[in-house]
């Protein structure tokens, strides 16, 4: 995948700093090597809800239907995820506290059965004849993460975060950036491949004002996203979302914020090394 040069890069000097100040405050991590993942025992397994059963072992819910066999397909999916989950979010959490962001929801990083089922069969009630395995390989929030910081520190925070993240080998395959679009959501929505499992991820870099719209239009946006939500209410749905999007404030430099090109750790600098 072609990657575009971030606008503003991490320096030497940046990164030094940021791992001082983590060093100062008890952490242990480096930013030269990707964090190793935790022990089972030291990390929890977020609870699970159960699914929609429906007869003969397939799945269905608000109209949508999944197979017993697209049903089994999507379960394998999702332990896979959880498996892979506990080598990601080692490495959010590091990036999260060396780019001095808080990390939102973290106790939701999984995504529900439920809203992992109901997502795929809307993807393939869209898009007849779309196979299952197509719409899994399509799929990038089943793992999912969001950083956020003040308005103020947003642009820089998010430029450390994500090139912290490519310098640990995971590569950029979604960066959507809406700061600068005129009307509806106000972020930048990322997706990441790590390089061990290949699973895919999501991380969303938000400011306070930015993720209390998005929590505020999650139900509206939840109707409007329905196959049976007729068109005209749906754009009713979609204005109310524009206008609450509108109050956000856009930090300075947000619009011009683009994906980091994978690049090799650089080494800590000498006075880091030796502390």
């Amino acid at each position: 995948m072609t990657h575009h040069p971030t606008s503003r890069r991490i320096t030497r000097a940046a990164l030094a700093t940021a791992l001082a100040a983590a060093l100062g405050t008890g952490a242990v991590q480096t930013a030269t090597a990707a964090p190793a993942a935790p022990s089972r025992a030291a990390a929890p397994t977020p609870s699970v809800p159960t699914h929609s059963p429906a007869p003969g072992g397939g799945w269905s819910q608000d109209g949508l239907h999944l197979n017993a066999d697209d049903n089994k397909k999507v379960d394998a999916y999702l332990a896979r995820a959880r498996r892979a989950e506990r080598s990601i979010s080692p490495q959010v959490r590091t990036a999260a506290l060396l780019s001095h962001a808080q990390l939102v929801g973290f106790d939701q990083r999984l995504k529900s059965p439920d809203s992992l089922k109901r997502k795929i069969a809307t993807k393939m009630k869209e898009t007849p004849g779309q196979s299952v395995e197509i719409s899994l390989a399509k799929l990038n929030d089943a793992v999912r993460y969001t950083l956020q910081w003040p308005t103020g520190q947003y642009t820089h925070g998010v430029t450390v975060a994500a090139g912290l993240l490519a310098s640990w080998g995971n590569d950029t395959a979604r960066w959507s950036n809406t700061w600068g679009h005129s009307k509806g959501y106000k972020a930048v929505n990322s997706a990441w491949r790590a390089p061990r499992s290949g699973q895919l991820f999501e991380v969303q870099f938000h400011t306070p004002e930015s993720k209390a719209a998005q929590l505020e239009t999650h139900k509206i946006y939840e109707e409007q996203r329905l196959p049976s939500t007729p068109p005209e209410r749906r754009r009713e749905l979609q204005a109310q979302q524009d206008a609450i999007f509108a109050a956000v404030p856009v930090p300075a430099g947000a619009m011009h914020l683009t994906a980091p090109s994978r690049r090799n750790p650089e080494p800590l600098p000498s006075h880091v090394a030796t502390t």
